[in-house]
C-alpha cells in the first residue's frame, strides 16, 4: 500500500480545524501510517495564550507575533525534508495565522502585522493538499471540555463560535494548493480505525480534485 501513497504526488499533507477539531491527532496518525516526518503546532511554548483567553484585548498582539513567528521558522523544516522520508505531515498551514490576526487585532496592529507577514509569506513551502476537518461549536467545544487542558480552561463557546465562522469562511475560498473539507460531526477518525482507513483512502484516490467534500456519514448511510 506504501508504494500507491509514493505515486500520489502528495508529499506535504497539512491538517487543518479549529480548536478541537482533532487537527494534531489526525496528523499524527497519518505520519505514523506514512512514516513521515511531522511537524507540530508548539501552542503551548507561547507565553501569551493562556493570558490572551483572559484578556483578549491586552495580549491578542503579542501572542499573534509570536505564532506568526515561530510557525514561519518551523515550517522552514518542510525544505528540509529527510532524503529516506516521502512525506511531510503538519497539524496547521502558515496561512491560518491570518485568521486569528484578522479576528483578533486592532486596525494599528493588524497593520504592523501585515507588514511583517507580508515579507514572510514569499518563504513559505505551500502544502500538496490540505485536509480541512470541519465540526459544529458544540462538538469543538465538547472536544477541548473533554481533554482539559489548563491553557484552554478559558476558551468561551462565543470566541470558539467565531473562530468556527472564520475558519469556514477561509477555507470556502482556499485556492493556495488543493483541499479536501471534511465533515467530521458524527465520526471519530482518532477511535475508530475503520474511519480512520476509509479518510486515508479518500486522501490518496487518484482523481483527488482541486475541491473536495468528504462527509463520511453520507458513505454509512448508503451502505
Amino acid at each position: 500500500m506504501m508504494s500507491n501513497y509514493n505515486n500520489s504526488g502528495l508529499s506535504y499533507i497539512a491538517v487543518e480545524g479549529v480548536i478541537g477539531a482533532g487537527k494534531t491527532s489526525i496528523a499524527q496518525m497519518l505520519a505514523e501510517r506514512l512514516n513521515a516526518k511531522i511537524i507540530l503546532e508548539n501552542f503551548e511554548d507561547n507565553p501569551f495564550l493562556e493570558k490572551f483567553y483572559v484578556k483578549p484585548e491586552e495580549y491578542a498582539f503579542r501572542t499573534q507575533m509570536f505564532f506568526l513567528l515561530e510557525r514561519y521558522t518551523q515550517l522552514q523544516e518542510v525544505h528540509q525534508k529527510e532524503l529516506f522520508q516521502n512525506f511531510v505531515i503538519s497539524d496547521y498551514i502558515f496561512e491560518k495565522d491570518k485568521i486569528f490576526a484578522y479576528l483578533n487585532l486592532s486596525d494599528d496592529e493588524l497593520k504592523i502585522y501585515e507588514h511583517v507577514v507580508t515579507g514572510l509569506d514569499k518563504g513559505v513551502v505551500v502544502p500538496d493538499l490540505v485536509i480541512y476537518l470541519q465540526s459544529s461549536v458544540e462538538r469543538l467545544m465538547t472536544n477541548i471540555r473533554k481533554r482539559s487542558r489548563e491553557i484552554e480552561k478559558e476558551i468561551s463557546e462565543d470566541y470558539i463560535n467565531s473562530l468556527n465562522e472564520a475558519y469556514n469562511y477561509f477555507f470556502s475560498r482556499y485556492k493556495a494548493t488543493k483541499i479536501m473539507i471534511v465533515n467530521c460531526e458524527e465520526t471519530d477518525f482518532v477511535n475508530n480505525p475503520a474511519d480512520f482507513d476509509e479518510l486515508v483512502n479518500e486522501i490518496f484516490k487518484s482523481d483527488l480534485s482541486a475541491v473536495k467534500y468528504y462527509n463520511p456519514s453520507l458513505r454509512k448511510a448508503a451502505q
